[in-house]
């Protein structure tokens, strides 16, 4: 697992890490039931605080991404990657429905805006 952490995202380190982690389970590189690495293991690699990799962890964790298993570890959850889509997806919609609202209010026409999220879905 390659977790990149960057001092010059606007995004806590924790937030980073888990993020990245949610990415991972999503496209498939993480799969049920699979081990993470400890919190010490990655706090150490990515040279941050146990506190930092803890945050994340219980954030997946709460977020039903992971389980905890006492005295073995973290696992990725037994979860149907729909239901892992769906969340997702309503997660784009309320972004999208406050872009929507932002560039209605300020004259923005849908064209604009739709060429603004093609730059970005792109990554041109």
């Amino acid at each position: 697992m390659n977790i990149i952490i960057s001092n010059s995202s606007g995004k806590p380190f924790y937030e980073q890490i888990a993020s990245q982690i949610r990415g991972l389970i999503f496209s498939g590189e993480l799969e049920e039931g699979e081990a993470l690495p400890s919190m010490r293991a990655l706090a150490k690699d990515l040279r941050i605080s146990l506190i930092t990799t803890k945050r994340a962890y219980e954030d997946l964790e709460r977020e039903g991404y992971i389980e905890t298993v006492p005295g073995k570890g973290c696992f990725v959850a037994q979860k149907n990657m729909e239901v892992i889509r769906e969340e997702q997806l309503r997660l784009c919609e309320g972004q999208l429905k406050l872009a929507a609202q932002a560039a209605r209010s300020c004259g923005i026409e849908l064209r604009e805006l739709i060429e603004i999220l093609k730059i970005y879905y792109c990554g041109e």
